[in-house]
């Protein structure tokens, strides 16, 4: 294709949600609603663990600063979607939509690397529980922290660089709600089939990588549990893994269904429902999960709630 004749563009256009006026206000309540409790909750189930003497150790460790990339990968989407569902026009600069794409699959990528981190340290917890403090030190914790975000940051480094370093000289009506770079893609007039081939490529790496970590160590749980000759030792243990499963298949279920399939010229409904619930629902859901089932953060929290009417 000859682009040499054609004006580059400068800003993006998103299709939205929907374009449903009615439709439009509900969803803005809503989502309000949902970004709001995701903050709230996020940075309160931090504020617990960090001045709470009796969730000191890796796991709620881990999950401190699950809440933290919770907060910062939901405000890198909601908020513009949020605008959007209040303005006709849904427009972002070309360095807007770089930047937002760039924390988002930062951020995306190293969540699930902490929930592969979560789920090594649930196995070294049950399976080898004499020698757990040994194991899971405060050095190795912190270094499987910075591993989880170096990745991320590393491998958004590599897409956001080959995405946008392609032309764009078209349309600029990007079949989505936010800079993903699937329907970003589509809109080059350049040759995309090296960012395709690296954009699958990392994809499935950072999706099967930690996903095959999570399935080995609850495989190995599954078996150690099951020898448990204590009933009430066996109930324990699941209930201490029963949150991270949940958190767990809502994220990779999500993720799984939008990018592991045969690519589609368009982005169906169901695509961007998808979407949402891994961009806006389930940061919003993995603190909630951890506060109502995990017995300890809920009697934490039911002690502040109580200190609080007292005063």
């Amino acid at each position: 294709m000859d682009v040499t004749n054609q004006t580059a563009v400068t800003e993006f256009v998103f299709s939205g949600l929907t374009n449903n006026k009615n439709l439009r206000s509900f969803l803005f309540i809503l989502f309000l609603h949902v970004y709001i409790v995701t903050v709230v909750a996020n940075v309160g189930l931090v504020a617990i663990v960090s001045n709470t003497s009796d969730l000191q150790n890796p796991m709620y460790y881990f999950l401190s600063y699950l809440s933290l990339v919770d907060v910062f990968y939901s405000s890198t989407i909601t908020p513009k979607m949020l605008m959007d569902l209040k303005c006709w026009k849904k427009t972002i600069s070309y360095e807007g939509c770089a930047l937002q794409f760039f924390f988002y699959a930062a951020l995306a990528a190293t969540e699930s690397f902490l929930l592969s981190t979560m789920s090594y340290d649930r196995y070294v917890a049950i399976c080898h529980p004499l020698h757990y403090v040994s194991i899971m030190t405060k050095k190795k914790c912190l270094c499987l922290v910075l591993f989880s975000f170096s990745i991320g940051f590393l491998q958004s480094s590599i897409q956001t660089s080959c995405a946008f370093s392609l032309q764009f000289c078209g349309s600029n009506l990007i079949d989505h709600f936010y800079c993903d770079v699937l329907p970003v893609l589509r809109l080059s007039c350049s040759n995309t089939s090296t960012c395709d081939m690296v954009t699958v490529y990392i994809v499935g790496s950072l999706a099967m990588g930690p996903l095959m970590t999570i399935l080995v160590s609850y495989t190995l749980i599954i078996f150690s549990v099951t020898n448990m000759r204590s009933k009430e030792g066996r109930k324990k243990a699941f209930s201490t893994c029963s949150s991270h499963l949940m958190c767990v298949f809502i994220f990779y279920g999500t993720v799984l269904f939008t990018y592991m399939r045969p690519p589609s010229s368009v982005f169906t409904i169901r695509d961007k429902v998808a979407s949402i619930f891994y961009t806006a629902v389930t940061p919003m859901l993995n603190p909630l999960i951890y506060s109502l089932r995990n017995q300890s953060v809920r009697r934490i929290i039911i002690q502040i709630v109580d200190f609080s009417r007292v005063e």
